[in-house]
């Protein structure tokens, strides 16, 4: 049956905050003033307001003077408390830093630089990623008088590719909690995704022959290159594979001769598999497990190729290259 049928508050509070946040600018520094940023009362605060009212007929019933004075200083001390919520937030700075690269099905982490330009601390700030579900997951910090702070939110994205970083919202209740003063922001920035890595893929493919070699290459049971064997006594220490002695206490070292005669190649066409995703996310482990081990190696996809290299630069331009396929 359809959603929207089983819930229609739901669907349309869904449908219009689609259609609100599309109305929305898209920039990546923000200054709230009063035209982006929203009052209402919360629930306490409607809850105080009836409390008043009750106050206010039974002083007037009874001819109470204090109760006039308690009505009205509880109603005084409510509105500069609207103010004061309001100015807390009005006139921020709120800027997006580019976030970096994520695998899907992590968190992507989000950086925010809220700026305060007045010689007050504001106090009680949230940030939070604003997703279609309401599940807001807050971050509160305080920002001091004439200064900033960095604020981190995160969002999981679940596919790979280029995605626009999802509408965030800034909310504070200070000092009373009688007032919710909020407003929505969409940034321009986009987030990369990485395709998910197969959890446990095969090893690695066989290397191919450079041109005008002869040799076969052959795959070790470890599932590493051939341009890679175990480090034996009396090999010069240019030779060894540092990368990997750091992260897995095992020397290795590269094969000079074996490394002259092949080249690994990461082939879409030798992943093995039917489903194109299936097939993304294998060869992303096997870009993951070749930068491990400290190996040159060069992709192939489908209308593009990245010719064999290695290092931090290359894994990114060939995961890249994956995301983006």
């Amino acid at each position: 049956m359809d959603a929207s049928v089983l819930d229609p508050v739901g669907f349309a509070r869904r449908r219009f905050r689609q259609w609100w946040q599309a109305r929305l600018p898209l920039t990546d520094t923000m200054t709230l003033t009063q035209r982006n940023v929203y009052i209402l009362p919360t629930r306490p605060g409607f809850m105080l307001a009836l409390t008043l009212l009750v106050l206010l007929v039974g002083s007037i019933n009874y001819q109470l003077n204090l109760g006039y004075l308690l009505t009205f200083l509880l109603a005084g001390s409510a509105v500069a408390g609207m103010h004061v919520c309001h100015a807390t937030l009005r006139g921020l700075t709120l800027n997006l830093l580019q976030p970096p690269p994520q695998f899907a099905g992590a968190s992507a982490t989000l950086s925010v630089v809220l700026g305060n330009s007045r010689n007050k601390v504001r106090h009680g700030i949230g940030l939070a990623v604003l997703d279609a579900t309401h599940e807001d997951h807050w971050t509160w910090t305080d920002v001091p008088a004439q200064g900033s702070c960095t604020v981190q939110v995160a969002f999981r994205p679940e596919r790979r590719g280029l995605h626009r970083v999802p509408p965030l919202t800034a909310e504070t209740r200070f000092p009373l909690g009688t007032f919710r003063v909020w407003t929505v922001w969409r940034p321009a920035a986009q987030v990369l995704v990485y395709p998910r890595p197969e959890p446990m893929p095969p090893p690695l493919p066989a290397g191919e022959p450079r041109s005008g070699g002869t040799a076969m290459a052959q795959v070790q049971n470890t599932g590493e290159f051939e341009g890679v064997r175990a480090y034996r006594r009396g090999d010069p220490l240019k030779l060894v594979v540092w990368k990997k002695a750091a992260k897995t206490d095992e020397l290795v070292s590269r094969d000079t001769l074996q490394a002259q005669r092949h080249e690994l190649w990461l082939d879409d066409a030798q992943a093995g598999l039917a489903d194109r995703e299936a097939r993304i996310s294998r060869l992303a482990a096997w870009v993951l497990q070749a930068d491990k081990l400290g190996q040159d190696y060069g992709l192939r996809l489908p209308g593009q190729t990245v010719k064999p290299g290695n290092g931090e630069a290359h894994k990114r331009r060939c995961l890249e290259a994956l995301a983006l396929c």
